[in-house]
């Protein structure tokens, strides 16, 4: 069983360069972050022409997460219970004209795949630590924790993985001087992946194409990619029972290559 995770920066932009890969790698679940669109706007039918059944959560222009699985689908979850609002606006958004009932953003899918619980995860950015964005990512991960918590009582082999916006440690960013002060790096942040992992999840690492470290974001200024400059907050997190089943792991750094790309690469794990 082939899994992977990729924050595409939205679907839309990046539907041929996806295609072509679900073509070439032929995983048998794909989640996805960051798509960027409605769910009744997700490209469905182009992807279930290569065999894919799809489950998305997305409400406009922000955010959005799917899970895309040839191994059967069930027992869709849009978001976790205790979900927290970010009642802040959101980047590139002005005030509505009339005032609306905040919801949960679309990040968070979850859904059955071959036997396997699947949870596809975009937390939020945290912006800068004297936040209430970061604030927000702090509940956001709290409330995460007890719905894994809660999914893993019940003893289904479990994935939770996507772009969670965190590097778990120094080496997980190429040069920790440049982060300090900023998120992705706190105490705080590394804190809340420890307690994810303090449930039984294991941080199932990925081999590089590229250098000693796993990045799996780079940002798009010019060299930053080709210099490995990046980033590992691309995660996935197994259950034991998973973690037990890995054969390989690795960031498909190819994907990054070329074109009109994401700034994130996916990772692919190969279950036994």
């Amino acid at each position: 069983m082939r899994l992977a995770t990729w924050n595409v920066n939205s679907v839309k932009a990046r539907l041929p360069r996806l295609l072509s890969w679900l073509d070439e790698t032929e995983p048998d679940v794909v989640c996805l972050q960051e798509t960027k669109c409605r769910a009744d706007q997700f490209p469905a039918a182009e992807v279930e022409e290569l065999g894919y059944a799809t489950a998305a959560h997305g409400d406009g222009r922000w955010n959005g997460v799917a899970v895309l699985s040839r191994v059967g689908i069930e027992d869709v979850s849009n978001g976790f219970p205790g979900e927290p609002v970010y009642e802040g606006e959101a980047a590139g958004q002005t005030k509505p004209a009339e005032p609306v009932l905040p919801a949960p953003e679309a990040r968070a899918i979850g859904a059955t795949c071959g036997g396997v619980r699947v949870w596809s995860l975009y937390a939020p950015n945290g912006r800068t630590p004297d936040s209430a964005h970061y604030v927000y990512k702090l509940g956001w991960f709290a409330a995460l924790r007890e719905a894994l918590e809660a999914e893993l009582a019940g003893g289904t082999p479990l994935v939770a993985c996507g772009d969670y916006n965190v590097a778990p440690t120094d080496e997980d960013v190429w040069d920790p001087a440049v982060f300090v002060d900023s998120t992705h790096v706190t105490p705080a942040e590394r804190q809340a992946l420890a307690e994810l992992r303090d449930l039984g999840l294991h941080d199932v690492i990925p081999t590089p194409m590229k250098g000693p470290f796993p990045y799996t974001y780079w940002d798009y200024r010019a060299g930053m990619f080709h210099k490995n400059m990046g980033m590992r907050i691309d995660l996935f997190y197994a259950s034991e029972a998973v973690a037990g089943r890995v054969r390989s792991a690795y960031v498909d750094r190819e994907a990054r290559k070329g074109k009109g790309p994401s700034d994130h690469a996916p990772v692919v794990v190969d279950l036994d």
